[in-house]
Formats: structure tokens, C-alpha cells, sequence
């Protein structure tokens, strides 16, 4: 079944104190969810057991690691299992964020392992896909972002594409001072969508969920999820917010 979702990526941000203060602001004013809209909460790894317990008896809103390692146990410093992912309590873990693609030099095969991983382990997977500006600017990012997906996606069945999630981040509209319209995001969605359907079919391109992950505010957030195939957002500095990431979330739920 496609699902609306508002995921936030805390990223590198907040104490427990915070954490604990911010799920708690959020939990007080978030409006109902059902089965088909969602929301993914995705702290930092010292947080993750602590969210989990706040989000105890609130259905439809589940913790997600950021990241998780391409092996599953070992003399591996500072990595994080998909074992461990699970063991704290989440239910989702982000792949290929457009951080740990540029940052950390993660290509596409190392996706891959980290993807095959967090499905052993009971894991959903947001998949995270996206151009940088010089792709954008030689008009080539449907390509570029089929490739992604090809190379990322296409070796599962129909049946394990059912516990993924894809986020389009456009790179170059993330502090570059460009801004993404809807209709471009919307554009890439049904691309993305069409990729989908052309390996897996219509049903399963139907069922699929796409975030978009390009700077989503409240303010931005009702436009965006009014287009037809964005379901939702992968939300940054605004799910800091919890005023902020309500108002996301009230639009994911009345989209």
C-alpha cells in the first residue's frame, strides 16, 4: 500500500535532553495518523534507543537510523550493524543520503550492502537518490538518478521492493540558493515512478512511496504534497522544529 510519510533526519543535532524534549513537543501536538500517512522519526545513533521508548503506544510513528554498515558484525570501529539498528528498536534506516554519498565517498555498490543488509535484518529502507547542480545544469539528472536506481534497486524482487522507500533530494537545491519548484520535484517523482514501473511494473510503481527531500518547510509543504507523485517529505532543519515539523506533518496527513 503507498503511504504519505513526513521522515525526519535530525542529522548531527541534539543532545538526549533535546531529543527527549523535542519527541515530546512533537508527541503533544501531532495530529492522527493512519496506516497510509506516517511518520519516521531518524536521531542520532545515542538517541535511537530513547526515541523508540518515547514513541511507545503512538501507532503510525516509528524511529529510523540514519545510516547503518555494510557488514553485519566484526572488527569494523565505529560502525553501527543493522543487527544493532533493529536491536534498539527501529524500523527504518536511511540509505545514500546525498551527505554520505559527497561526504563519505558512498557509491552505489556500497549501497547496495548497506540496502541487502537492512532488509535481512526486518529493516524498511529509504533510499535516497539525487543530482548535484552540475548534473541539473547539463539537464541530464534523469539519467543520472535512473542510473541510481538501477544500479541501486533493481536486483530485489516485487515483493522486497515493498519495504523500500525512495527520497529525491535535489542536491542542488539544498543551500545553494536555488530553489526547486513543485513542479520540477513533481517531474523527477514521476520519472522516478516510471523507472519503477518499467522493471518492477504498474502495480508495484503505484504502491511505491517517494519523498521529496529538497529543503521542506510548513510553509512549502502543502504545494509540494499536493502533487501527485510526492508522497510525502525527507525533512532536515525543519524537523528540529517541533511547531515547524507539525505543520509538515498536518500536510502529509491532509494530502
Amino acid at each position: 500500500m503507498r503511504k504519505k510519510i513526513a521522515a525526519a533526519n535530525w542529522k548531527m543535532n541534539t543532545l538526549q535532553s533535546e531529543g527527549k524534549t523535542l519527541v515530546a513537543n512533537l508527541l503533544s501536538t501531532l495530529p492522527a495518523l493512519s496506516e497510509s500517512r506516517q511518520v519516521v522519526i531518524a536521531p542520532p545513533f545515542t538517541q535511537l534507543v530513547n526515541v523508540t521508548a518515547q514513541l511507545q503506544g503512538h501507532a503510525h510513528i516509528h524511529a529510523s537510523a540514519q545510516n547503518c554498515a555494510t557488514e553485519k558484525s566484526g572488527a569494523y570501529t565505529g560502525e553501527i550493524s543493522a543487527a544493532m539498528v533493529t536491536d534498539a528498536g527501529a524500523a527504518y534506516v536511511i540509505i545514500g543520503h546525498s551527505e554520505r554519498r559527497e561526504y563519505y565517498k558512498e557509491d552505489n555498490a556500497t549501497l547496495v550492502k548497506k540496502s541487502d543488509i537492512a532488509l535481512e535484518n526486518g529493516l524498511q529502507v529509504i533510499f535516497c537518490c539525487g543530482e548535484p547542480l552540475s548534473v541539473r545544469d547539463a539537464e541530464t539528472q534523469n539519467q543520472y538518478v535512473e542510473t541510481q536506481i538501477r544500479e541501486g534497486l533493481f536486483h530485489y524482487s516485487t515483493e522486497q521492493l515493498k519495504n523500500i522507500v525512495i527520497a529525491y533530494e535535489p542536491i542542488w537545491a539544498i543551500g545553494t540558493g536555488r530553489t526547486a519548484s513543485a513542479q520540477q520535484a513533481q517531474d523527477m517523482h514521476a520519472h522516478i515512478r516510471s523507472v519503477i514501473a518499467g522493471k518492477f511494473g504498474a502495480e508495484a510503481a503505484d504502491d511505491m512511496s517517494i519523498l521529496y527531500g529538497g529543503s521542506v518547510k510548513a510553509s512549502n509543504a502543502i504545494e509540494l504534497f499536493s502533487c501527485p507523485d510526492v508522497d510525502g517529505g525527507l525533512v532536515g532543519g525543519a524537523s528540529l522544529v517541533a511547531e515547524e515539523f507539525t505543520g509538515i506533518i498536518t500536510a502529509m496527513v491532509n494530502s
